[in-house]
């Protein structure tokens, strides 16, 4: 009888866990002006891409799955309205965003990366995949960087925050 109950109680925190993970909003903070909530309905307001399909690796480069119907959001889009905090715009090179998900994973990007590269033309705030709006994906609030080589590495998902600090 006991182990029953047991096994019920962590089915049910690991239900409630997963549940809980899921985000609906973000916040931006630290190197900034003034910090700022992002809503996923906010997001709507954004200029909406079509990225098609994504093959998902791991950090090796094998193939774990493939994403498709994928709609986003630019990045770069939603940071425009971020001021950031420093004394001339040279000091943003010391500039790099965390991006932290529900669960504590974390996917680092540099101020130049995002906005000086290639790089920062193709990560997106995903408001559909596979056919599935962002209202109802398990996931929420995802973010994948198209470009680059293992897709796996900085696919986050239910974004939580973002922090922005500066390099020591």
């Amino acid at each position: 009888m006991f182990k029953r109950l047991h096994v019920l109680c962590v089915a049910l925190m690991c239900y409630c866990v997963g549940f809980a993970q899921q985000t609906k909003s973000f916040l931006i903070s630290g190197e900034v002006i003034k910090q700022q909530l992002i809503t996923v309905d906010s997001l709507k307001r954004y200029k909406l891409y079509y990225i098609d399909s994504l093959n998902v690796t791991s950090h090796t480069g094998a193939f774990k799955h493939k994403d498709e119907k994928l709609k986003g959001i630019l990045l770069r889009d939603v940071l425009s309205h971020t001021k950031f905090k420093v004394g001339s715009p040279k000091l943003l090179s010391e500039l790099y965003l965390v991006f932290v998900a529900s669960d504590g994973y974390k996917v680092v990007y540099s101020w130049n990366e995002l906005y000086n590269t290639a790089v920062g033309e193709t990560v997106y705030l995903l408001v559909e995949k596979n056919g599935i709006d962002i209202t109802a994906m398990p996931e929420s609030i995802q973010m994948l960087s198209a470009k680059d080589y293992k897709t796996g590495r900085r696919y986050l998902h239910n974004l939580s925050k973002i922090v922005v600090a500066k390099a020591p």
